[in-house]
């Protein structure tokens, strides 16, 4: 393994009963990327951060932050991340300030270096008018401020942070994003999210998980392009109105419109988009590799119409996020009868609802190590 893989994952496999949650996962995350990991609700996204943070273990396989195993040597790896779950496991009667101060002690700080770390965090997460409050006083955003300043306040190489910004406003989304890019300069980021518009402003790839398994990673534009398609957005000047009709030919008939549009070489679809009574607009879609506009502008000028609009789209990441994962969505609307996996699945799917939802107790983590332990020894 290259010392510039930061994060290696190798045929992760987590079953819970005869239900795999994690069935085979590979990737890697070399030094001074910021990735986003994505999939839908259930897909084992939570599963391979908990085993990725020394939560839990994995059934099969292999997992190394910074080159320490996540079995083997959990206090190595423990010691080079920063943990960020959904919700921030905070303590609501301290303050701040004695929040960040125990969060140094436990990864033992000495208080020289705390105070010289305390600074560049609170500066990083904008918590300089805040450190005398009680955490039970602050709005959300400012909570996930919190947790994110004692993920940061050892200063670890490595940031593994599982749906961030699910409590902020837009406001504080923004200003978390505006963090995020600031950290990511100088560490490792792995960043799961359901909002693919952060992934798009703060990361360069993405891995995109379905059903516990990885469905595509790479640069975002190499995933955008695994559709294979591309769009057209057309709009032909339909009436007058009150300006005049400057057209060599008269004006043209929706049914006119569509038709010439999808008689052109390379068109596959065409969709009509909503629009006033002064246009025809239309989404076209084509192979990628042929550019359409060209075709479109001599059909319009030859025809005499009027072009108001004409561009030309690539796949958006959520286009080929749905694309890729929405067999999930459709089996969760499913109905029939329950065989005897769907129950296993079903119960493994309210589990990782509830992870994404609310933070588990220290119990159940407890109880989560321990059965790991269990099936690591048995293997």
């Amino acid at each position: 393994m290259s010392t510039d893989v930061m994060i290696y994952a190798s045929g992760l496999t987590k079953r819970y009963g005869s239900f795999k949650a994690l069935d085979d996962v590979s990737f890697e995350v070399a030094k001074g990327e910021v990735v986003g990991f994505l999939g839908p609700n259930g897909a084992g996204k939570s599963t391979t951060m908990r085993i990725l943070t020394c939560f839990i273990s994995p059934t099969s396989g292999t997992a190394k932050v910074r080159g320490h195993d996540v079995f083997d040597d959990t206090l190595a790896v423990r010691a080079s991340i920063g943990y960020l779950p959904q919700r921030a496991p905070l303590y609501l009667e301290m303050t701040v300030y004695e929040y960040l101060e125990f969060a140094a002690r436990v990864r033992n700080l000495d208080p020289v270096t705390f105070k010289k770390r305390a600074r560049q965090v609170i500066e990083i997460c904008g918590l300089a008018q805040s450190l005398s409050k009680e955490i039970r006083h602050l709005s959300h955003g400012y909570r996930q401020r919190v947790g994110l300043a004692q993920a940061l306040i050892h200063d670890p190489p490595i940031l593994i942070l599982d749906e961030p910004t699910s409590d902020l406003d837009p406001n504080e989304r923004s200003e978390f994003l505006n963090y995020l890019k600031q950290i990511g300069k100088d560490r490792t980021v792995l960043l799961s999210t359901h909002n693919l518009k952060e992934v798009e402003a703060a990361c360069a790839r993405a891995i995109i998980v379905s059903r516990g398994r990885v469905v595509a990673d790479g640069p975002l534009d190499e995933i955008r392009a695994k559709s294979g398609r591309v769009r057209y957005i057309v709009s032909v000047q339909e009436s007058a109105g009150d300006a005049p009709y400057r057209g060599k030919g008269p004006l043209p008939r929706q049914s006119e419109v569509e038709d010439a549009l999808s008689k052109l070489p390379g068109v596959t679809k065409v969709v009509e988009l909503p629009t006033d009574e002064r246009a025809h607009s239309y989404e076209l879609a084509g192979e990628d590799g042929i550019d359409l506009r060209p075709e479109i502008f001599r059909l319009v000028a030859d025809k005499g119409w009027v072009l108001l609009e004409l561009h030309r789209d690539t796949q958006t990441l959520e286009d080929v996020f749905r694309q890729l994962t929405i067999g999930d969505a459709r089996r969760n609307r499913q109905l029939g009868p329950v065989k005897e996996d769907d129950r296993d699945a079903d119960h493994y799917d309210e589990d990782e609802e509830d992870e994404d939802d609310e933070e588990e107790s220290d119990d159940d983590s407890d109880s989560d190590d321990d059965d790991g332990d269990d099936e690591r020894n048995e293997r």
